[in-house]
Formats: structure tokens, sequence, C-alpha cells
């Protein structure tokens, strides 16, 4: 197994002066499910910083879109590091609907959210006074630099130190970062194929847990000409926005009976929803989209093609573990007023 992993990073490594062609590439945005935003959106401002960018009131639902100031004003869309919370209407008030977090027995795929702090003690301290159940508090477990926090449908949230501006026995949301979301894959070379080749990320980092057998895959988007694959700073990297991490359990990708992770969508055999998507924003998706058709063709799976769906000005590809990516304009939705289409 870990001379199948040798390989696979050698693989990377080979690959790693592909030159991207749409240089405006960035990862949006992660959409989670939630029940009750009068609960969700307090608990992510009060708690972790967030600001309501904005929200979009749709038919049987609306989209929050949350994330932390930057010193560039663009718009929601043209920027990484957005969370968005999707609440189906009238789910508060049905005491049947529930959530699937992606960590249980059964259904498990997606992992978590991650935010970067400057100091995790400090931030876990005022968490916990502020109320915030954890699933994993710092003196847990053997790793004794992370902590998972409980949003209030069970997501966990990953809390990891970048350090920038931090004070001694002191916390400031104005340097939190929203860092990376997680989710589990059964073959990584297929997956490291898909997000390199098709979506044209480029791998952050590769770290192998060998007494748990599992890998961590990071990946985002660079376009400094200089960068190098698997060279980044690791500070720098938690110090970042729109960062995915790929978790691969050893062994997933060569046993027949592993049926594969649960996308968070489907519904079948009993399954909850909960995750959504991520979602990977371009100046020209449109364009973006026609490459990725007439590049890979029929070796890709679309869920709705560029501007064939209900909903225009966007499209739904899926990864090989079936997980869905949304790809959307810097500028969807920049002409709406109060959460409605103009006029």
């Amino acid at each position: 197994m870990i001379r199948r992993i040798q390989q696979i990073a050698k693989h990377l490594h080979q690959n790693s002066t592909r030159k991207m062609t749409d240089k405006s590439l960035l990862m949006n945005h992660t959409c989670l499910r939630i029940k009750d935003p009068k609960v969700s959106l307090p608990f992510y401002e009060k708690n972790f910083g967030m600001t309501l960018v904005n929200h979009f009131i749709m038919d049987g639902f609306t989209l929050y879109m949350l994330g932390y100031e930057t010193a560039e004003k663009k718009n929601w869309a043209a920027r990484p590091g957005v969370l968005e919370l999707c609440h189906n209407h009238g789910a508060e008030n049905d005491p049947n609907y529930k959530l699937n977090n992606g960590n249980g027995e059964n259904f498990r795929g997606f992992g978590h959210i991650c935010v970067s702090v400057d100091n995790i003690a400090a931030a876990e301290e005022q968490l916990i006074a502020g109320g915030v159940n954890f699933k994993k508090k710092l003196s847990d477990g053997r790793q004794k630099n992370i902590a998972f926090a409980l949003d209030p449908d069970g997501y966990w949230i990953e809390l990891v130190e970048h350090k920038k501006g931090q004070q001694a026995g002191i916390t400031a949301k104005s340097t939190y970062k929203f860092n990376h979301t997680m989710v589990r894959v059964k073959d990584p070379e297929k997956s490291l194929k898909f997000y390199r080749d098709v979506l044209g990320m480029k791998l952050f980092s590769k770290k192998d847990h060998e007494g748990a057998k599992f890998s961590l895959y990071f990946l985002g988007y660079d376009h400094n000409p200089s960068f190098k694959e698997g060279e980044i700073d690791h500070l720098d990297q938690l110090g970042r926005e729109g960062v995915l991490e790929l978790t691969h359990n050893w062994g997933t990708e060569n046993d027949d009976s592993f049926e594969g992770y649960h996308n968070g969508n489907s519904t079948e055999n009993g399954a909850t929803q909960g995750y959504g998507h991520i979602c990977v924003s371009s100046a020209d998706p449109g364009e973006f989209c026609e490459n990725i058709d007439k590049k890979f063709g029929n070796s890709v799976e679309w869920s709705v093609k560029w501007n064939q769906g209900k909903m225009k000005d966007l499209a739904f590809i899926k990864d090989p573990d079936g997980y869905s990516i949304e790809i959307i304009g810097h500028d969807i939705f920049h002409d709406w007023v109060d959460g409605r289409p103009p006029k």
C-alpha cells in the first residue's frame, strides 16, 4: 500500500509543471443544507465572526452566503472562502427533517469544513464559553493541534492555527479564514487526476498517517507562475481560503466490496442529505465548461451542463466519487437586490 502511495506521489510530481489555461479559477464556496437559518446564521456570525455576504430567495429554498471580510470588495462569487447555507423552506417546522453530517457509520462522505484561526487555544476557550459543543477538543486524542466544533446541524468544523497576528491568550475573529472543505475519496489517483486535469487545481501538499493508514491531499488554485506543487509552506496553506482536502483511507481503491461514499445529495436506500457541493468560479464559466467538454468528452459526467438546467448561468459536474461541483461565473446574481432578481 505504501509503495502504491509513493507511485501516486511520483506520478503527481512528474505532471506538476502542467499549465492552466484559465487563470481566473477559484474555489468559491461550499454548500451545506441547514434546518433553521435563525439558528445557523447567528451561530456562524457570533462564534466564528462570519458575515452575511448575500442571500438569494429561490422557489422553495433560500441560499445564505457567509464569509469573512476582505480588503477587496468583489462580488461574492469572485472570491474564495464563502460558506453557502441552503435552507429548504419549512424545514425548521418539520420535526422529521434530518440532516446527514457525513461522519456516521452509514452514508459517510463529506467530513468537515475548517476554520483557520490565529490562536487555537484561545479560540477553543472562547467557543466553549459561548456554548459551542465539540466533537474533539485540543486535549482529546493524539493530535493536540486540532479541534472539531459542532454546528447546530451536527456538521464538524475543524479548527487549525495559522498563527498570523497571533497574540498570547487572546483570539481575534478578524484573522479567521474559511480554510478548507474535506471529502473522503475511494481512489486518490482518479480523484487527483480529475481535480488537477479537469478542474485545473494544484496539489498543495500531501500528508500520510501510516499508523492510522490514511492520507490527506490538499488542493486549490494558485496562479503564480513560480508556484510548485507540493512545496507550499504549511502556514501559508493554513492561511489561505478555498482549499479542498481529499481524505483517502488506504485500501479502498482495491476493495471490491467497498461501495463508495455518500455524495451528500442522494436519498437512495434511505440516505439523508446534508452536504451539497463545492463550487468553482471562473471569469468565463461558459468557455471553461466548453473546454472541459472538448478535452474530456464522455470521460466526465455532468449533472447539469452549462445553461441547460432550470437555473441558468451555471453547471454541475461530478467527480469520480459522485460529489457535485458547481461551476459559476464571477458575476452571477450580481444584480439581485434584497435576495431577488431584477424585475
